[in-house]
């Protein structure tokens, strides 16, 4: 159930709602967790707009786009982290209309320590989310 934060220049993306849903399928997708209300309601992405004069590299450019992805601890195993770095950058490309901002886009993976992830008022360790989880399949089945 990550959490994905996006930050960008004001005006970088024309759609930001649709930016947000597009990197959280595609980051629910990734981990191949199943498709239920725990992930999908769980499973979110929020886009900061910056003042163009709050970013910036050494030269003075502000047009690079940085995602920071939040996971559980383990959730993403190498050729997921792959994946999740490349489609996410392709989303944000994609979404700014602007192909060369591939170049200029950050992906930062972060881990949630075992326990560090909290939900419902509670820090889960992975066995409780896949606990949850289990429970909420079963729930929907009958």
């Amino acid at each position: 159930m990550p959490m994905i934060d996006v930050y960008a220049a004001a005006g970088t993306f024309g759609d930001k709602h649709q930016l947000a849903v597009d990197l959280a399928t595609k980051l629910m997708t990734i981990e191949e967790v199943p498709n239920i209300p725990m992930f999908r309601q769980n499973t979110a992405a929020f886009v900061h707009e910056l003042d163009a004069d709050s970013l910036s590299n050494v030269d003075g450019d502000n047009t690079y786009v940085r995602v920071q992805v939040l996971t559980n601890s383990g959730a993403l195993d190498r050729a997921k982290q792959l994946a999740v770095v490349a489609e996410l950058t392709k989303i944000v490309s994609d979404a700014a209309g602007d192909p060369s901002l591939t170049e200029r886009t950050w992906v930062l993976l972060t881990e949630a320590p075992d326990g560090g992830w909290g939900l419902a008022g509670h820090a889960n360790t992975n066995e409780e989310l896949v606990a949850a989880a289990r429970a909420q399949i079963a729930q929907l089945r009958n």
